[in-house]
């Protein structure tokens, strides 16, 4: 699929909202308006989310990411999502490739993400990418869920 990977700016605010609530995390943590609007805005307006757009700059999905999210140093891709039509069309894999070879400021080595341990296909995805479990998270953002941390070494 054909898609071009931007900052987003607030214009894509609402489209993001929509696309994290339709996903299997957003079910989970972002059922509540205020909180996945805030969310995302502040995403924003930290210029950490890109958004995967077509032709006629229709969102298909988008990541947040921080630079330096893990330790202080290796970047962490917090959330990704992509819109439930469009899954299954490698829009995620095209993300993710984004993640790894922009959300370093330097040269980096390692990359990291976590995946729940409600969303086996997701973490079935990553490690199709190459990242692997080094960690499991008990009640890491929720009580009684736990999360993969995972990590992709170059």
């Amino acid at each position: 699929m054909n898609i071009r990977i931007k900052i987003a700016d607030s214009s894509y605010i609402h489209t993001c909202v929509k696309i994290l609530q339709d996903s299997k995390i957003g079910e989970v943590y972002f059922s509540d308006d205020k909180k996945t609007t805030d969310t995302i805005t502040n995403a924003v307006s930290a210029h950490e989310l890109y958004v995967a757009v077509g032709e006629n700059e229709e969102c298909f999905g988008f990541i947040y990411y921080k630079s330096e999210g893990m330790l202080g140093s290796y970047p962490y891709l917090h959330i990704i999502a992509v819109k439930s039509e469009y899954r299954s069309r490698g829009i995620g894999r095209q993300l993710i490739k984004y993640f790894e070879d922009h959300a370093s400021k330097y040269p980096s080595t390692k990359y990291f993400l976590t995946a729940d341990d409600f969303n086996a296909r997701a973490k079935r995805f990553y490690e199709s990418l190459g990242y692997h479990c080094v960690g499991v998270l008990p009640d890491f953002y929720q009580k009684g869920v736990s999360c993969y941390l995972m990590m992709k070494s170059d």
